[in-house]
């Protein structure tokens, strides 16, 4: 159930895309209570703001997602919609203090773990975003967005160790290979 966030990591260079993700709607069940968009998810509530959001009007999808969580204030389905909705927006510091919100009130959910990952990389803020995502594994081993997403982040890591040994040694063939292989 992911949603893109290549355009989120774009600016970063040579960083791949990373892949935020909902809820599992099995999750939420679980808690009695989350872009391609699931078709899955149930409720009028979901289907309109994954809408609106899939049309880019983040606007009437903000508002919608708003309406819900005054219902339903604790909501992790929505809020990590939400958190889609403000990033849309471009207000990038509301998305990571809701996501930041959601891992501390559901420390069990694995899933806002990996969506915090992808703002901690849009930022820049390469480590931050590793440790996130070893957190989302280290609560569900099996997920496979997370360990791409992880797999994403070493090879920018790797990356930017071997540019740097490059421009300490510019006339190595064998660093400027890998940080050519490195590069996507």
């Amino acid at each position: 159930v992911a949603l893109a966030a290549s355009a989120l990591l774009m600016m970063l260079g040579t960083c791949p895309s990373l892949q935020a993700q909902t809820v599992a709607p099995a999750t939420v069940s679980a808690l009695d209570k989350a872009v391609p968009y699931p078709s899955s998810l149930v409720g009028a509530d979901y289907r309109l703001v994954q809408q609106q959001i899939a049309r880019g009007q983040w606007q009437n999808a903000l508002q919608a997602a708003n309406q819900h969580l005054q219902n339903h204030p604790n909501d992790p389905q929505m809020r990590l919609l939400k958190s889609r909705i403000l990033q849309g927006l471009g207000q990038n510091d509301q998305a990571l203090q809701e996501v930041l919100a959601i891992t501390q009130q559901y420390p069990e959910i694995a899933e806002p773990f990996n969506n915090l990952a992808t703002l901690y990389a849009q930022r820049g803020q390469i480590e931050a975003a590793r440790l996130a995502l070893e957190q989302a594994l280290k609560l569900n081993s099996g997920y496979t967005i997370a360990r791409e997403n992880l797999g994403d982040i070493y090879l920018r890591m790797a990356h930017d160790l071997y540019a740097q040994a490059l421009n300490e040694q510019p006339n190595n063939a064998a660093l400027r290979a890998k940080v050519q292989s490195t590069s996507r």
